[in-house]
């Protein structure tokens, strides 16, 4: 298995590698046209796949199994800058914070379909768009639950672990933080706004979360560390479910496919409705 795992841990290439039949749709969003693709299962429950910083759609085919497993409809999306959704601007990421009304635009999609029960999967960075959609969407009475894997809980730690991670001392990401955050910073660093990072910092905000939320994350993740993911389970575990795996960031499928199939669906079944 490790040979075919690059660092985002994609595992299948395309949906037929994985044993999935898709169609290629194209969903408007605020940045253009954006290409996704659709598993057709349930027509009342669906999921929505958003992929992380780095990766590609490809990587959330491994959750794609799971709620095709449980007979959900899945739409796998892109959104700006991502290599493969729209470009925009100079190309550069936000760290989701204008990739969050692309993703919602996938679930204005899925409502227009008949979408009545929606569960968002998020990996990395999309964990954090979801987490925002969860909590801003205008559609956000119809998501009835989170599953996310190495979540984005807090960006100003993450930038502050992989400073770290790269051999640089942690202050070096605080020393960064101005320059994502304050606006003529921003727009010095080619960036088209402030970046609200604060609104990002669910271990903050844990009382805001308001949806059911599955959380699997690697012991070993140096980018995303553990320890944020628990910090929230402490503050809401009426909500905050946490499988822990041996694995780094984003490999805990890849670590353990059975495992994290079977945490996933068993506890889809006790909470969407059938």
């Amino acid at each position: 298995m490790g040979d075919r795992t690059s660092w985002s841990g994609i595992y299948y290439a395309t949906p037929q590698d994985a044993g999935l039949h898709a169609q290629d749709i194209t969903i408007g969003t605020p940045a253009g046209p954006a290409p996704a693709w659709r598993f057709d299962g349930d027509r009342t429950t669906w999921a929505i796949h958003i992929h992380g910083l780095g990766s590609i759609r490809a990587g959330t085919l491994r959750g794609v199994l799971a709620a095709t497993d449980l007979g959900y409809t899945s739409l796998v999306t892109t959104y700006r800058n991502d290599g493969e959704g729209p470009r925009v601007g100079n190309g550069r990421s936000t760290l989701g914070a204008t990739e969050t009304p692309d993703a919602e635009a996938a679930i204005e999609y899925a409502v227009r379909h008949g979408a009545r029960h929606i569960v968002l999967f998020g990996w990395s960075m999309g964990a954090a768009i979801a987490l925002q959609l969860a909590n801003r969407s205008p559609h956000r009475d119809a998501i009835a639950g989170l599953v996310v894997d190495s979540p984005v809980l807090d960006w100003t730690e993450v930038i502050k672990a992989n400073c770290t991670r790269s051999g640089l001392p942690a202050a070096a990401g605080s020393l960064a933080i101005p320059w994502l955050t304050l606006r003529p910073l921003a727009r010095m660093v080619g960036l088209p706004a402030a970046i609200p990072l604060r609104s990002f910092d669910w271990t903050v905000r844990a009382a805001d979360l308001t949806t059911p939320t599955l959380i699997l994350h690697g012991t070993q993740d140096d980018s995303v560390q553990i320890r944020l993911s628990q910090a929230l389970q402490d503050r809401r575990p009426d909500l905050v479910a946490l499988e822990a795996f041996d694995a780094g960031h984003t490999l805990s499928w890849n670590s353990d496919p059975g495992r994290w199939q079977s945490a996933v669906t068993t506890w889809l079944t006790t909470r969407i409705p059938s």
